[in-house]
């Protein structure tokens, strides 16, 4: 089994939801993504994915967020913009896009800062 991760990342505000803390306001973050997929076999090429292919999926989903008030986007109407909650958000639209027979999404995760990190697992790891 293989496993490969693509980093990149993207620049956005938030206000938590039910938080006590300076957190509870509106404040930014520059995001670093990584994105970590699994497969069995090799392409003719010798790859599970070309990492071109993986980190353009994943810019495409990240695009949707980047500069923009992430409390103002439908999916975070009524949940809080939370790193687990914006790791969730990332790997099920990146899901949606993951096309390759054999290539399976594992894990996003989303690092607010260099010290602080959310992770979301797909239901089958």
């Amino acid at each position: 089994m293989y496993e490969l991760t693509v980093t990149t990342g993207f620049a956005a505000a938030h206000a938590l939801h039910n938080f006590q803390g300076k957190c509870e306001n509106l404040h930014g973050h520059n995001w670093k993504v990584e994105v970590t997929v699994r497969g069995a076999k090799l392409d003719q090429a010798g790859m599970v994915i070309d990492f071109a292919r993986l980190k353009g999926l994943t810019n495409a989903v990240l695009d949707e967020l980047d500069h923009t008030n992430l409390n103002d986007l439908p999916a975070f109407k009524e949940v809080s913009p939370s790193s687990e909650n914006i790791a969730r958000l990332i790997f099920d639209s990146l899901a949606g896009r993951l096309e390759e027979p054999g290539v399976d999404l594992v894990r996003v995760t989303a690092w607010e800062s260099e010290t602080s990190r959310a992770s979301y697992l797909g239901p089958d790891v």
